[in-house]
């Protein structure tokens, strides 16, 4: 068996057999085929597809491409959360310290940015001093004290689907439904929770542009976990329009800290509230309508900012940078664009002006790219608001002057004004499982 002949298999549309995906998978984690060989075949994929068959066999190969981890000590309370990447989502940040305010066990493992979404690592290593590795022991401890930890993937967590995704964000090859699927429930079933919960975006901002290819990605997820014996449920979510207001690491930290603090984007709250009651239906057993309650409660009352500070203190980081945002690194160089013309703000496109953001310096042109903590963009205008000629409509963060000239072009025509306010889009399109 040789790549050349997967690649010509795949190129023909045809199925590759469940020893041929052990192949290949064994070949990225060996080190054995060259990146070139690999991206080759990923783009044959995105081409040609997958069939359920593969798919799963693609995630049971990744998955078990490495260690395994053991949450047997804390039973059902272990739950993980994925979102499958949006513009401003810091959704992880938010549920994670209510989850664990109420009994649930986080322990998560996540990813860096991939295109021109975010990722929640970058976020987190934004904090002054946060550690975002810690030995197995540290990880496991901590779960068991504080009820949260969230680490970077370890080399030997699903290392192979760890050499695709670094791939995938250079070649072009994010957007493909098997290979999303595979490379989330892989590491979601390495990573050992009892219970996960999805986020599937859908919109402009998403990899998933159609409600009805998110469903279709959200049931496959769902089946996959479920075959493998995990409690699965997934939300169909809007990614039409970022989510919140602030994109970029650091300005997504603030974010987070503002709505666990009572203040924030109101559909940025809604939809934490409804990601954090479905994973608290799941580890918990409650009626959804008891878990809304007390993430409502644990959210009124502070207990669950107060679990941010204490995550965040046990991972090193400076704790009080949540409340003092000079704490954070701060940009060099900014600039504001201004409405053009006075309407109601009817859509803003969401994908370029992540893309906008990855100029900045928030994200990765290339695999071996560092990304910039501070920069990013605010937005002061949300979809469907009137906005008056001369408003400020966003804030460019960055540390070049030519980053900020970049992300400007990027964003020429990037939202379209209308005289009648638009219709408003649900927040959550559907629930599976």
């Amino acid at each position: 068996m040789t790549m050349l002949e997967l690649l010509e298999k795949k190129r023909h549309r045809q199925a590759l057999s469940q020893e041929e995906i052990a192949f290949f998978v064994q070949g990225c984690t060996d080190g054995s085929l060259p990146d070139y060989q690999i991206s080759a075949l990923l783009m044959a994929i995105c081409f040609a597809g997958m069939n359920q068959e593969e798919t799963a066999a693609l995630t049971m190969a990744m998955a078990h491409s490495g260690d395994l981890v053991d949450l047997s000590r804390f039973g059902a309370c272990s739950v993980d959360k994925h979102s499958t990447g949006g513009v401003g989502d810091k959704t992880t940040l938010i549920l994670a310290p209510i989850v664990a305010a109420l009994g649930g066990k986080v322990a998560k493992m996540s990813g860096r940015g991939l295109g021109h979404t975010g990722g929640t690592i970058d976020k987190l290593e934004s904090i002054p001093g946060f550690r975002t590795a810690l030995s197995a022991q540290e990880f496991l401890d901590q779960v068991q004290r504080i009820g949260v930890a969230v680490v970077g993937q370890t080399g030997n967590l699903a290392p192979a689907d760890k050499r695709l995704y670094a791939l995938r964000d250079v070649t072009a090859t994010v957007d493909s439904m098997p290979l999303i699927a595979s490379s989330v429930m892989s590491k979601k079933i390495a990573a050992g929770s009892a219970s996960i919960v999805l986020d599937v975006k859908v919109g402009s901002g998403a990899f998933m542009k159609t409600q009805a290819d998110g469903e279709a990605l959200a049931r496959q997820m769902v089946a996959l976990g479920q075959a493998c014996g995990r409690n699965m449920a997934a939300l169909v979510t809007n990614m039409d329009a970022p989510l919140g207001c602030n994109i970029g690491n650091a300005l997504e930290v603030q974010e987070a800290s503002q709505v666990l603090r009572g203040q924030g984007c109101p559909q940025l709250r809604q939809l934490c509230v409804q990601l954090a009651a479905q994973m608290l239906c799941l580890c918990q057993g409650w009626p959804m309508a008891q878990s809304l309650e007390n993430v409502e409660s644990a959210l009124s009352s502070g207990l669950a900012f107060e679990k941010f500070c204490q995550w965040v203190d046990a991972q090193g980081g400076d704790a009080k940078a949540l409340t003092d945002f000079s704490r954070f690194p701060a940009p060099k160089v900014s600039a504001d664009i201004l409405a053009g013309q006075s309407g109601y703000l009817y859509a803003m496109d969401a994908q370029r002006i992540g893309e906008a953001s990855v100029l900045l310096g928030a994200g990765r042109l290339r695999k071996e790219d560092p990304v910039d903590p501070a920069a990013g963009i605010v937005l002061h205008q949300t979809a469907g608001g009137f906005v008056e000629k001369g408003q400020r409509l966003l804030t460019l963060y960055a540390s070049r002057p030519a980053a900020l000239d970049a992300a400007r072009a990027m964003l020429s025509g990037a939202w379209q004004f209308a005289q009648t306010p638009p219709q408003p889009a649900p927040l959550i399109y559907n629930r599976i499982g």
